[in-house]
Order: C-alpha cells, then sequence, then structure tokens
C-alpha cells in the first residue's frame, strides 16, 4: 500500500539521532560514507509497472574545498516495490548515481545539498535534487548522518522523496583543528619602562626606573622654568609658569581679537598737535608696533561754529597734521596709515557750549588686531 512521505515523516527522518549524540562543529577535508535509505517513488512513476516505496543502500565520497562549501558523488542501489495492482507484488532493482553541490551553515549545525541524479531501472530517469542533512558526532573518527532529499524528474514531471541515516568517516586534518591553538593573551604594557608616557609617545623607551622624565619620556637634566620640559628640550626656558606649553617648552596662544582707541583734541581753528609726546599718544604707537600687520584710519573732525567748506578742510588738515607726526616722530610706515575727513558732520556733543566745541575739535583712531593670548597651565 502506498505511503504518504508527510512533512512530518521527513522531520522525524531528519532528528532521529541518538539522545547521546553529540552536534559537531568541526569542519573537515573530505569524507566516505555508507547509508541505508527509504525511497519513496511517486505511484504513477513507471518501470513496467507503477512504482511504490522500497529501500536502498550504498556509499558517497565527498571533498570540501573551504569551510562552508563542498562537493560529493553517491551510488546507491535501490530495490523499489511496484504497487499491487491485480493481486501483483513484486518490485524492481537498480542503481541511482549522481553528484551534488553541499553548503554547510556555520558550525556543521546542518548542511544543505542539491545536484543531479540519473536512476537506471527499466528505465532510465533523469532527476534534480534538493535536501538537507546533519553529521552528529559519534566519535573523534566517526558521525552520524541523518537525511532527507526530494528528487524531481524533470521529463517525466514525477517527484520522489527520500530519508536516508547512515555513517560518515571524516578523512584529513579539519581546516579549524590542523591550526595550532592561538596562545593566551599576553597583556599588553603600553608602557614598557613604566615612566608614565606611553610608548607610542616616548622618545627614550628605557628609561630607568624612579627617573624623573618630561612629557616626551626622556630624563628631565634641570628644568629652570618648571614647565615639564628638560631644559636640554626646552626651546622656549623662560616660559612663565602660569603658561601651557607644547613638547618644545614654549607657550601655546591661542587667538583674541584686541582693539586700541585714541582720541586727540585740538584748539579751534587748529591743526597743530599739542603734545605728540603724550603717553596716550605713545601707547597707540605701542600697540600699533606691536601689531604691525594693521592699518589704522585716521578721522578728522571740526567743531560746529564756522562754515561748513571751512571746517570740513579744518579737519582733513588736522588727519593729514597727526598722519605726519606719527611718521616723522614714531617711524611709523606711511603706506599703514589713511585719513578721512569728516568736517562737522560726526559732533561727539550737539549742544552749542564751550565744552561741547572742545570735544568735537578732534582726530579719531581706532585699530583692531587678531592676537595671540597664552593658555593658562592646567
Amino acid at each position: 500500500m502506498k505511503k504518504t512521505f508527510s512533512l512530518a515523516a521527513v522531520a522525524l527522518a531528519v532528528m532521529s539521532a541518538p539522545v547521546a549524540a553529540q552536534e559537531s562543529a568541526k569542519p573537515f577535508d573530505s569524507w566516505i560514507g555508507l547509508n541505508g535509505m527509504y525511497y519513496n517513488a511517486e505511484s504513477e512513476k513507471p518501470a513496467n509497472d507503477f512504482m511504490d516505496d522500497g529501500v536502498g543502500f550504498g556509499g558517497e565520497y565527498g571533498w570540501r574545498f573551504d569551510e562552508n562549501w563542498a562537493i560529493r558523488a553517491e551510488l546507491n542501489a535501490l530495490d523499489i516495490d511496484y504497487l499491487q495492482v491485480l493481486g501483483r507484488d513484486s518490485s524492481v532493482s537498480g542503481i541511482s548515481y549522481g553528484v551534488d553541490a553541499v553548503y554547510f551553515a556555520p558550525n556543521d549545525w546542518w548542511y544543505l545539498f542539491g545536484g543531479y541524479k540519473r536512476q537506471d531501472f527499466d528505465q532510465e530517469h533523469d532527476l534534480v535534487d534538493v535536501g538537507i542533512g546533519k553529521h552528529w558526532d559519534l566519535t573523534d573518527d566517526v558521525k552520524l548522518t541523518t537525511e532527507i532529499a526530494a528528487y524531481y524528474d524533470w521529463d517525466d514531471e514525477y517527484t520522489d522523496y527520500s530519508a536516508k541515516i547512515g555513517v560518515m568517516f571524516p578523512l584529513g586534518g579539519s581546516p579549524a583543528s590542523s591550526q595550532p591553538s592561538p596562545a593566551p593573551a599576553t597583556p599588553v604594557n603600553n608602557d614598557s619602562d613604566n615612566d608614565g608616557v606611553m610608548n607610542n609617545m616616548d622618545d627614550c623607551p628605557n628609561t630607568p626606573s624612579g627617573v624623573q622624565v618630561d612629557n616626551r619620556g626622556c630624563e628631565v637634566v634641570g628644568d629652570s622654568d618648571s614647565d615639564g620640559v628638560s631644559d636640554n628640550n626646552d626651546m622656549c626656558p623662560d616660559t612663565p609658569m602660569s603658561d601651557k606649553v607644547d613638547n618644545d617648552g614654549c607657550t601655546v596662544f591661542e587667538e583674541e581679537e584686541v582693539t586700541h582707541t585714541l582720541r586727540v583734541l585740538f584748539a579751534s581753528e587748529s591743526a597743530e598737535i599739542r603734545d605728540p609726546r603724550s603717553q596716550d599718544i605713545q601707547d597707540f604707537v605701542d600697540f600699533f608696533k606691536r601689531y604691525g600687520k594693521t592699518d589704522a584710519l585716521i578721522e578728522g573732525h571740526a567743531s560746529e561754529p564756522g562754515p561748513a567748506d571751512y571746517n570740513m578742510d579744518l579737519s582733513e588738515r588736522r588727519a593729514e597734521a597727526f598722519k605726519d607726526m606719527l611718521v616723522e616722530e614714531y617711524g611709523i610706515d606711511a603706506s599703514r596709515l589713511e585719513t578721512e575727513a569728516f568736517g562737522e558732520t560726526q559732533l561727539l556733543d550737539e549742544s552749542n557750549t564751550a565744552e561741547a566745541h572742545r570735544v568735537n575739535r578732534r582726530i579719531h583712531i581706532r585699530v583692531t588686531a587678531t592676537v595671540e593670548k597664552p593658555e593658562e597651565r592646567e
């Protein structure tokens, strides 16, 4: 009687290994195997009569060319029963042979296979097959094999099934076991001379124990400015103690914008600078010379009394007079100075008083520079 090859039977065939068998996680180079097989042929498959279920036995040889992939060839002898028709009860014998590509899952939890099979009974059948299997460790040298597979005859459109159980013998060293086990990791000492400076920053990696070192890991041979850089390596030996220093012992600067403003007053209707050596003027000159990449605009202004044209001319003369003074008295480069006259158009004090007129008779200069300010040591 024909047996139905249900999904439950398929699962049972694959997982029917002994409970004591352990899952294998060791790859191997090649193998040979022997197996017994239960074979279920489609009921309408011909071989002088319609075929039913049967059994077989055979062997296989496989070659594994990397951790996940292998090929195998197998040969099986099959004896398939005929369906019982009109009281007949007989069978047909033949062979099945072919090749499969095999994919092993990580740690060899299971494997998939697929390939080509030729069956020779009274008639020949060409089939493609797919299946799943598993190897179970029995000993170090023997594994239990369980498999299920389906076979499709593309000429006659028949589908057969099989379940296999057998033994497999690994051959050759395994890729995993052929390599020596790695030695226990040795803790990495990133400061081999224990001077507090990591090896990748240590210019003196063999400093004797207990010796005071600088930030390069080298012995401190005097440090007159106490900045942590020894005198023999210090390119800036007089660094202030409050300054943060670099590896050369020099001050680390950060940029900051500074501004200096100067206003000089004039007598009524005059462009004469009464005190060219005043402290305010000298402070401005010192700043202007210190930041030599800056330029300055000298603005000339006048008070309100008098004609506007006259006041414009007077304010221009005041600006030019101050420029000439800076060039002649202080040696300022004339190319760094420009003048502009505003007359009475920009009064500081618009009240009509003597004091207002006094503060409005002026020149005005504003200089802005980006400077480097020392960073403070932490």
